[in-house]
C-alpha cells in the first residue's frame, strides 16, 4: 500500500479555465501537503503535459472553451495504453457526473468544493492510483523475470526462440541468413565439483558477460541450461560471417577467471547452424545447431564445428581444456 509520503509526493495536475478556481484548488492541495502540483488553464496542453509527465492524477475542469473536458479525456485514452485514465472531473453541472465516468473518469468532484469531499476524493484515487502502478510495475517484473535467466540476466529459452523467430522472418524478407550458435563449456563440471556452485555461478557470469561484449548488439545471447549457451546472428551472408564471431568467442572464454584467490580456466565448444541451409524453422536450427555442438565435443573439445560441414572449422582455435590454479 502506498505510504502517506508517497501519496503527498504524486505528481498532480489541475486544469481549469477560471484562474480563481485553480489558485482555490492549488492552495486546498497545498495546505494539505501535496508537494508536487502544476496547474493550466489550456486544455490543449494537457495531453503533452500527462504524455512527458505522467501524471498520477489529474483534476480536470469539464466546461472549458475550445477543447472541453471531455475531449480532453478521449486524447488522454490514447495516452494511457494501460486503460487508467487518472482523472478526477471537476463540475458543477449534476448531469455531467455520471457522463464523466462512462467517459473514462475514474471520480468526480462537485462545485463549488466541499472541502472535505476534496480532501477525501483526490486522497483515496491517489492511493488506487499509486497501487495499480506499483501492481503493473509488479507485473512487468514477473513478466522480466520469466522471459530471462535470474542468474545471468541473459534471455532464456522462451525469450530466446522469440528472438530468433524474429530473426529468421527479417531473413526472409531481405532473402539474407542468420546463424544459430550452440555453446556449451568444456569441463565446467569440474568447477562446481571441486569449488562449488557458488565459485561455478560467478563463472558463468563472468562468461556471460564475456559472449555479450564480444557480440553484436543486435545479435541475441541467451542461456538455455546449466553451462549452455545459444547466440543468434541475422543479416550474414556466408557462414563464414558466423564462424569469425565464434573463432573470438572461443578467445574469450580461454581467458582466465579471477574469483578470490583462484585463476580458473576453461575452453568452449560451438555448433553452428545455418537459415535457410540447414534448416528453416526455430526448433530445427536449433536442433542442428546443438547436434554441430556434440560434432566440436567429439572432435577435441574448444572449437567450433558447422552443420554443413560435419567436421570442425578451419582456423578455429584449439587449446586445452579446464584448468585450476591458486592465483
Amino acid at each position: 500500500m502506498p505510504s502517506r509520503d508517497e501519496i503527498l509526493n504524486a505528481k498532480v495536475l489541475v486544469v481549469d479555465d477560471c484562474a480563481d478556481n485553480i489558485d482555490l484548488m492549488l492552495e486546498i492541495l497545498r495546505d494539505a501537503g501535496y508537494t508536487n502540483v502544476t496547474s493550466t488553464m489550456y486544455p490543449e496542453q494537457v495531453c503533452p503535459l500527462h504524455r512527458q509527465h505522467c501524471y498520477d492524477l489529474i483534476l480536470l475542469d469539464l466546461q472549458m472553451p475550445g477543447l472541453n473536458g471531455f475531449q480532453v479525456m478521449k486524447g488522454l485514452k490514447a495516452i494511457e495504453q494501460g486503460g487508467y485514465l487518472p482523472v478526477l472531473a471537476l463540475t458543477a453541472q449534476p448531469s455531467f457526473k455520471i457522463a464523466a465516468l462512462e467517459a473514462g473518469a475514474r471520480d468526480f468532484i462537485s462545485k463549488p468544493f466541499d472541502l472535505l469531499e476534496v480532501h477525501k476524493r483526490i486522497h483515496n484515487m491517489l492511493e488506487v492510483r499509486l497501487l495499480y502502478k506499483e501492481l503493473a510495475q509488479y507485473s512487468k517484473q514477473q513478466q522480466e523475470l520469466a522471459l530471462h535467466d535470474p542468474l545471468t540476466g541473459l534471455p532464456n529459452r522462451r525469450l530466446l526462440e522469440d528472438r530468433i523467430a524474429t530473426v529468421l522472418q527479417h531473413a526472409r524478407r531481405q532473402h539474407s541468413k542468420a546463424a544459430v550458435m550452440y555453446l556449451d563449456l568444456d569441463g565446467f563440471k569440474g568447477i562446481n565439483d571441486t569449488y562449488g556452485h557458488a565459485c561455478g555461478d560467478e563463472v558463468l557470469k563472468m562468461v556471460a558477460s564475456r559472449l555479450t561484449g564480444c557480440s553484436r548488439k543486435e545479435d541475441t545471447v541467451a542461456r538455455v541450461g546449466g553451462d549452455e549457451f545459444v547466440i543468434v546472428m541475422g543479416d550474414i551472408t556466408t557462414l563464414r560471417d558466423a564462424q569469425e564471431p565464434a573463432a573470438k568467442l572461443i578467445e574469450a572464454v580461454s581467458e582466465p577467471y579471477l574469483i578470490n584467490d583462484l585463476t580458473l580456466k576453461l575452453s568452449t565448444s560451438i555448433g553452428i547452424s545455418l537459415f535457410p541451409d540447414d534448416a528453416d524453422n526455430v526448433e530445427a536450427l536449433i536442433a542442428v545447431a546443438d547436434s554441430a555442438l556434440y560434432q566440436a565435443k567429439r572432435s577435441g573439445k574448444n572449437r567450433c564445428c558447422a552443420a554443413a560441414l560435419a567436421a570442425p572449422l578451419p582456423d578455429a582455435p584449439v587449446q586445452h581444456s579446464m584448468l585450476s590454479t591458486p592465483a
